[in-house]
């Protein structure tokens, strides 16, 4: 069987020629254009090109070949709903919409489908709780376990005591970047710093009265989260009006190349969270023996080894484990959304497992359950150094407060059990 990667308006154009498909249909929804596509294109690329990996050097997942449908949405929501519905009814068997916007839209309707949703570290972070989100997950990790990783990390840097420190947050003002104000809120009441959410317009590349605002109220710390030209806007004015850069600390979706190179040596120093490690990963040579060197990249081939480039091939990964994890549970190699479903919940991470995927501590080892959809909740802090152009780990992986998010996400899964009539149960087919 052939690979196809193709978009929705192509794959209808060679299904009415009759052209093969194979069996294992994964969607991307992706954005190559706009004010975001800094991230969206890296992210895509490592997603596509671990899958065409698969393909190229195993003949797929347990014999079966994936094909790949991208999608452009522009980082719009109502354009990522008509990608969703218009690529489901191919087969689609996981959808990963890298946009809360999307995400929050997509909800109801691939619940009704019964075509499950990884918004991997992103997303409505409340999706942890399966037994209310049965077709969700956001594992390994999500916006309440981020926030509580930057906090135990200041907490570290301050020998345990922020008490009468002010934390500020610079903030998308979107569904992604309100997501973790409810957790700071209650961690700033739990240890005693102040907090101060400032909110950022789409897409965020005017923020002049924002930084004009810290420089005059001085807080300890700025957290970011940011995506897109917003994160490149705010490392500059941080850089414009001296703010020390150590005590900058962005999220996850903060801190990729992209986003602090255009600041030069002045993005020096900046920290953020990342879910995943970089380095020199065996698995990179796969990649670049079988679908670069073959001339089947989904981009130029640049974006190797980034940041956000090897968590797509990360996201891709998971995906073929949920999906190996489903042949074996059900028996049968050409599996359905709903057996993919299975396999997401039933999903096992170990060391070992990703030393033999040539990905050796690419994230942490987790398990997947009916009552966790959330997976670890891990983080590490990294920081940018602009002298050698890459980023460093500082840390291990930091645990999130999961004494104050466990109870926000019961607390928010149950509200929206009863907005929408339904009873929280482990999924039974």
């Amino acid at each position: 069987m052939k690979l196809y990667t193709l978009t929705a308006v192509a794959l209808t154009t060679a299904l009415a020629a009759g052209t093969a498909t194979a069996d294992l249909v994964m969607p991307d929804l992706s954005y190559r254009t706009g004010p975001y596509a800094a991230g969206g294109i890296p992210f895509s690329d490592g997603y596509q090109d671990y899958l065409n990996m698969l393909n190229a050097r195993d003949g797929g997942i347990g014999g079966e070949e994936l094909r790949i449908i991208e999608c452009e949405t522009g980082y719009n929501t109502e354009k990522g709903v008509e990608c969703y519905e218009s690529t489901k009814g191919e087969g689609a068997l996981i959808y990963q919409p890298l946009s809360t916007g999307i995400t929050y839209q997509l909800i109801p309707k691939a619940t009704a489908d019964k075509i499950p949703l990884h918004t991997m570290g992103y997303g409505r972070t409340s999706a942890a709780n399966g037994e209310v989100f049965n077709w969700v997950f956001n594992y390994p990790a999500n916006y309440w376990d981020a926030a509580g990783v930057i906090v135990n990390y200041l907490l570290d840097e301050n020998g345990g005591d922020l008490k009468g420190k002010k934390v500020a947050l610079v903030y998308h003002n979107s569904a992604y970047g309100k997501e973790p104000i409810r957790t700071l809120e209650a961690l700033s009441a739990e240890h005693g710093f102040d907090f101060n959410p400032i909110a950022v317009d789409h897409p965020g590349q005017e923020q002049k009265s924002q930084w004009l605002q810290i420089r005059r109220e001085r807080p300890d710390y700025v957290l970011m989260w940011g995506w897109g030209v917003m994160n490149q806007v705010a490392i500059q004015e941080a850089a414009n009006i001296g703010f020390p850069m150590e005590n900058f600390i962005g999220n996850w979706w903060s801190g990729a190349e992209h986003d602090v190179t255009p600041a030069g040596d002045g993005a020096n120093g900046y920290k953020s969270l990342n879910m995943n490690r970089i380095g020199d990963l065996p698995v990179f040579a796969d990649i670049k023996k079988h679908v670069h060197d073959a001339g089947n990249a989904a981009g130029d081939g640049s974006n190797l080894g980034t940041v956000l480039y090897t968590r797509g091939m990360y996201a891709a990964m998971l995906a073929q484990e949920a999906i190996a994890s489903a042949q074996k549970i059900h028996g049968v190699s050409d599996v359905t959304a709903a057996m993919v479903r299975d396999g997401m919940e039933a999903l096992a991470i170990t060391a070992d497992r990703m030393k033999e995927l040539g990905m050796e501590n690419i994230g942490p080892a987790f398990d997947v359950s009916c009552e966790n959809h959330g997976g670890s909740g891990l983080g590490i802090v990294q920081q940018w150094n602009a002298t050698d152009s890459k980023w460093v780990a500082l840390t291990d992986y930091i645990e999130p407060n999961k004494a104050v998010t466990d109870p926000l996400i019961a607390e928010d899964s149950a509200a929206f059990a009863e907005e929408n009539g339904i009873t929280p149960a482990c999924f039974k087919g």
